[in-house]
C-alpha cells in the first residue's frame, strides 16, 4: 500500500510492534526438547493479548498462528505436536498479523542451542544481506536491486538464493503489490519503489538450493536440492531518504 495520512502510518506502527516483539518473545522463548506447536501456540497468546489476529490464519486458514520451518524447510512449516525442536536446529519463525485493518510481516531464522551444523555463518550472511538491501532502498530505486544486493552476498559467502520465492507489497492486506521482489537479478524488472510506499522485504538463502517446491501437506516449502534454508523479513516504509523499519524491534542482527 502507499501511505496516504498519519492514521494509516500509526496503525501500521502498531501492527509491526506487535508483530515484532511476538518473534523476539517467541525466539526467546523457544527451548531443545519443545514441539512447534508449543512454540506456536505461545505466539498465539501473545498475539491475541494485544488484540491481533493471525494473517496466515485469517487469511488463507493457514494450519497454525505462525509459520515455523527447520533446517531443509524454507518456508509454511506447520507447526506440530510431533516436531521436537533439537540441539542445533536452524530454525525460522514467520510472523504476520492484522490489528484494525494493517498487516505487518516479520521473520528471523536462527540456531538452537549449539552450532552443530555449522550454520550460523548461513544465518548472518541473510542477515547482512536484508539489511545491505533495506539500507539502499528509497524512493525511486529499482525494485530489482533488492535481488541483485541480496545475490551477490549470498554468492560472495558460498550460498545460493531461493529464485522463486521474494518479498511483497503490504499494508492493508498480507500480500500486495509490489509482488515478486526476488532474491536475484532480473534485468527485466523495471518497477521502482514509491515514496511512503510499505514493503516486507525477505531473504531466501540455501546451501545447496535455487527453488523450492510444495511438500504433500499442501504448504510447506522444501528446497529442491535439499540442504539448509534460511529467511529473514522486515516490513518497511519507503521514503526519499532512509527507509523506515517498522518491525525492528524484533532485533534482527
Amino acid at each position: 500500500m502507499i501511505i496516504n495520512d498519519d492514521i494509516e502510518r500509526e496503525g501500521l506502527y502498531k501492527a509491526s510492534q506487535i508483530v515484532a516483539v511476538t518473534l523476539k518473545k517467541m525466539i526467546e522463548f523457544a527451548k531443545i526438547g519443545m514441539t512447534t506447536k508449543e512454540l506456536d501456540d505461545y505466539g498465539k497468546l501473545i498475539l491475541e493479548s494485544y488484540g491481533a489476529q493471525s494473517a496466515p490464519f485469517s487469511t488463507y486458514e493457514f494450519p497454525g498462528w505462525t509459520c515455523i520451518s527447520i533446517n531443509h524447510e524454507m518456508a509454511h512449516g506447520i507447526p506440530s505436536h510431533n516436531k521436537v525442536l533439537k540441539e542445533g536446529d536452524l530454525i525460522n519463525i514467520d510472523v504476520s498479523a492484522s490489528l484494525n485493518g494493517f498487516y505487518s510481516d516479520n521473520g528471523a531464522s536462527f540456531v538452537l542451542g549449539r552450532d552443530i551444523n555449522n550454520q550460523q555463518k548461513l544465518v548472518d550472511t541473510s542477515i547482512y544481506a536484508l539489511h545491505e538491501a533495506i539500507s539502499h532502498i528509497k524512493e525511486g530505486v529499482k525494485i530489482s536491486e533488492v535481488g541483485r544486493i541480496i545475490e551477490k552476498i549470498a554468492k560472495s559467502s558460498g550460498y545460493k538464493v531461493i529464485e522463486n520465492l521474494g518479498g511483497h507489497g503490504i499494508g492493508r492486506k498480507l500480500h500486495e503489490e509490489p509482488d515478486c521482489i526476488l532474491n536475484y537479478y532480473d534485468k527485466y524488472e523495471q518497477r521502482r519503489f514509491k515514496k511512503n510506499m510499505v514493503v516486507a522485504i525477505e531473504t531466501f538463502l540455501a546451501t545447496n538450493s535455487t527453488l523450492v517446491n510444495t511438500e504433500p501437506d499442501g504448504w510447506t516449502l522444501i528446497g529442491n536440492k535439499g540442504g539448509f534454508c534460511v529467511q529473514h523479513e522486515h516490513t518497511i516504509i519507503v521514503t526519499s531518504d532512509k527507509p523506515i523499519i517498522l518491525t525492528e524491534r524484533s532485533n534482527i542482527e
